[in-house]
């Protein structure tokens, strides 16, 4: 079941990879932010968020990040800052470390359409669940 990812990412050419990525699984990209008001005004339009931390407009991945989630979102963190994030961000699945490698970045993508669709699914290796036992 093909689903809408917005991608957060300030990074140009890191998101247009994502994009390509998100493609190829058969997913629609509902919009790429690179700051907090881009990512609100793509935020209904969506199901599944891959949000960076620091974005154009500063740290502000996080707080995005909360308000996807608590409306409902699939979110992922993928940053070169895991450490910038808790654990407590409720409906989050996690973050990964950036730089991704390819297969990394599909498995999060699977990962995150799996969840959302109700299905068991294994995180990519490197990704740190929120609200999971050892993190």
């Amino acid at each position: 079941m093909p689903f809408k990812i917005l991608v957060v990412e300030d990074q140009l050419l890191i998101a247009l990879h994502i994009e390509d990525a998100v493609i190829a699984l058969g997913h629609e990209v509902a919009g790429i932010a690179a700051n907090r008001a881009d990512a609100m005004r793509f935020a209904d339009a969506c199901d599944i968020a891959l949000v960076d931390v620091q974005l154009q407009d500063g740290p502000t991945g996080p707080s995005i990040g909360k308000h996807l989630a608590a409306d409902g979102k699939t979110v992922v963190f993928m940053t070169a800052n895991p450490e910038a994030l808790d654990d407590d961000i409720p409906g989050a699945l996690g973050v990964i470390s950036k730089p991704l490698f390819d297969l990394e970045l599909i498995g999060s993508i699977q990962y995150a359409a799996a969840v959302h669709a109700g299905k068991d699914a294994l995180p990519p290796e490197r990704m740190r669940r929120f609200g999971q036992p050892g993190g």
